[in-house]
């Protein structure tokens, strides 16, 4: 896959792709991820991509020529791309949408800035993503979101089996984690992850997970389908629960 991220601050961005899980992809040649400065596509001295709105108001408005200038240059070396603009209007990001854009072989992701980009832009336009329902000073940080979550669900980057664990994959959160030592300030881990009972610390992981679900993010548990595993996990957590119940009186 191939991501390519346009901006007018190419050193803010282009970290993404110098470190962890994303470095290695690139340097194995899983994924391509290529920064480009939109101010390269400009035709004047002073590299202008900003003016003045028409019928007044405040703040610049980003010009639409360089974004076309690169998007026909793009399209005649590597083909037509899957183009998405950072925008606070957009959908906000979440693992389906970005599941969707990894099954894209050329996804370009174009950063706004100043109070937008010119409306003709969105003719290039196939999909405005936002990161959240807050307005940033520019489309640079939710790029680099945006390149990160997707290039995870790329096949080779991340183990599958590394991702079926995390939160929201299957609409649960994570389970808790431990370390060593196995006690440190009275705090102790869990004795069933010490047992080394495979099944046994499954299902607990499971019923913590259901559990953080429903007490954190109960709008993520209605969506969930249940599994067989789940079922499981809510049958010994209500066993539990009635058990605690029991005691207490």
């Amino acid at each position: 896959m191939r991501i390519t991220i346009v901006t007018i601050f190419p050193d803010m961005v282009k970290v993404i792709k110098e470190y962890g899980v994303i470095a290695r992809a690139v340097k194995e040649g899983k994924l391509e991820i290529d920064v480009v400065n939109l101010r390269d596509y400009t035709t004047d001295k002073h590299k202008t991509v900003d003016d003045y709105p028409f019928g007044g108001g405040p703040g610049m408005v980003m010009k639409p020529e360089p974004f076309f200038r690169f998007y026909d240059e793009y399209v005649e070396k590597f083909g037509k791309p899957y183009v998405v603009l950072t925008s606070p209007q957009g959908k906000v990001l979440n693992n389906e949408i970005a599941k969707n854009l990894a099954k894209r072989e050329k996804l370009v992701i174009l950063c706004g800035r100043y109070e937008g980009v010119d409306e003709r832009v969105m003719n290039l336009v196939d999909e405005e993503i936002s990161i959240g329902d807050y307005v940033l000073t520019g489309g640079e940080i939710p790029a680099m979101v945006i390149a990160d979550v997707v290039s995870r669900f790329v096949p080779g980057v991340v183990d599958e089996e590394s991702l079926k664990r995390e939160s929201f994959y299957n609409n649960l959160l994570d389970y808790p984690s431990y370390t060593r030592p196995r006690e440190y300030r009275g705090l102790k881990v869990p004795e069933v992850l010490l047992s080394g009972d495979h099944e046994e610390i499954e299902i607990w992981r499971r019923k913590e997970s259901i559990l953080k679900t429903i007490m954190r993010r109960p709008d993520l548990f209605l969506k969930k389908d249940l599994e067989k595993e789940d079922k499981i996990a809510i049958i010994k957590l209500v066993r539990e629960l009635m058990e605690c119940s029991r005691k207490s009186t």
